[in-house]
């Protein structure tokens, strides 16, 4: 393996449809010659998310990082680092699973709810799986600056990002959820 997908986002095509990656819009944290590991940004999870609430009566919104081991909770950070168990995104962002360290630096006003994202699960691909589903054009591979990772997204991030690659990718995003209705 010569290139890594890593830091860049993936895009799912129209022709995922009628599961979790329909419409995704993923964040690859990690690709090497094992596999890949990444957060599905634009898919919320309301049944978690009433799960933090009720723990912290305050709202937190939990999103879907992907269909592998949502037991398993997430965090991307954005600017101090409150834990010394983390992975660097971007100079600005990182990731943990230290939920200790981050509930207790928010509950503490160390960090703010609006400087963090939740995500229950992961995206994940055995060796060479990502590759051949980017080769089957299952995945736009892209390069994107200054995107805040911890801003709510919903579906208008995978519209956006579709309008502004423009050409044909402006048709899908056009397009409706079923594409079989086009």
């Amino acid at each position: 393996m010569n290139y890594s997908y890593k830091g860049k986002i993936l895009i799912s095509t129209p022709d995922i449809s009628g599961d979790i990656f329909s419409r995704s819009v993923v964040l690859i944290i990690e690709h090497n010659e094992n596999g890949a590991f990444g957060l599905i940004l634009n898919k919320k999870n309301n049944q978690m998310s009433g799960k933090f609430k009720s723990l912290f009566d305050f709202p937190i919104e939990v999103y879907d990082g992907g269909p592998v081991e949502n037991d398993k909770v997430f965090f991307i950070v954005k600017g101090k680092k409150v834990t010394e168990v983390y992975s660097e995104i971007t100079d600005e962002f990182y990731l943990t699973e230290d939920i200790e360290n981050i509930m207790t630096a928010i509950l503490s006003n160390e960090l703010k709810i609006e400087d963090i994202k939740i995500f229950s699960g992961y995206s994940g691909w055995t060796a060479q799986q990502l590759d051949n589903e980017v080769l089957k054009k299952l995945w736009t591979v892209v390069d994107i600056y200054n995107l805040d990772y911890t801003l709510p997204n919903d579906q208008t991030l995978w519209k956006s990002i579709m309008q502004n690659l423009g050409g044909e990718y402006l048709l899908w995003a056009n397009s409706p959820e079923d594409i079989s209705l086009n």
